[in-house]
């Protein structure tokens, strides 16, 4: 009988102390909807965008993802992007298309990626595999492989900028086809110096007889 009040004592000790110990429960961080989720998505965009009132381009894409939740917020075309530049009379100033685009609308700043691709009212065409666009700054550049063809030469080189209208434009490691007028501007200084020192720049020497007779030996 001893030994039966040991055992249920030893038991009932158990079972409180089970009771008094705490639980713990086995859970999974947090995951808040507004973390990552976009607060829109489209498909099937044609649509005008516009600032201040004026009409700047037209985004055509399959899908426009605008996310908040990241930083910097951005918006994300992720299934390629067609653009058309408009200028301030509602004329195209130039076409522009890329595999992914993302635009930081804090920033003003567009990245384009992947087979960059622009033609102008001009017939500039250009490619690259990268080109950023910062409509504070109005220009555009590129620190990687980009090609331009004009009408009249093509140039291509590791590093591009220009104005946001592709009319003044700059290449640097570049390598291509140029006409004389590249070369003639008011930097140079024979092309602008007077009638009376380009003479004395362009004076020859007088021709000198050379000495080819053989030396005699003994």
């Amino acid at each position: 009988m001893h030994k039966i009040l040991n055992l249920s004592f030893i038991l009932l000790a158990i079972l409180l102390f089970t009771a008094c110990e705490e639980q713990k429960e086995h859970t999974a961080p947090g995951i808040y909807p507004r973390d990552s989720v976009a607060m829109m998505t489209s498909y099937g965009v044609n649509t005008l965008i516009s600032d201040s009132g004026v009409i700047k381009y037209r985004i055509v894409t399959e899908k426009w993802e605008v996310n908040q939740n990241v930083n910097p917020s951005r918006w994300i075309f992720d299934k390629g992007l067609f653009l058309e530049q408009f200028d301030e009379k509602f004329h195209v100033q130039s076409y522009i298309q890329c595999d992914t685009a993302y635009y930081y609308d804090q920033k003003k700043l567009w990245e384009l990626r992947s087979r960059v691709r622009i033609l102008t009212k001009d017939g500039l065409r250009f490619s690259s595999e990268q080109l950023f666009w910062d409509e504070n700054q109005h220009v555009l550049y590129s620190h990687v492989f980009s090609r331009l063809i004009t009408p009249d030469r093509q140039l291509q080189g590791s590093y591009f900028r220009s104005d946001e209208h592709m009319t003044k434009y700059y290449v640097s490691n570049s390598k291509g086809s140029f006409e004389k007028s590249d070369f003639e501007n008011e930097g140079d200084t024979l092309q602008s110096a007077p009638d009376s020192a380009k003479s004395t720049l362009r004076q020859r020497m007088a021709p000198q007889r050379k000495n080819t007779s053989i030396p005699l030996t003994h």
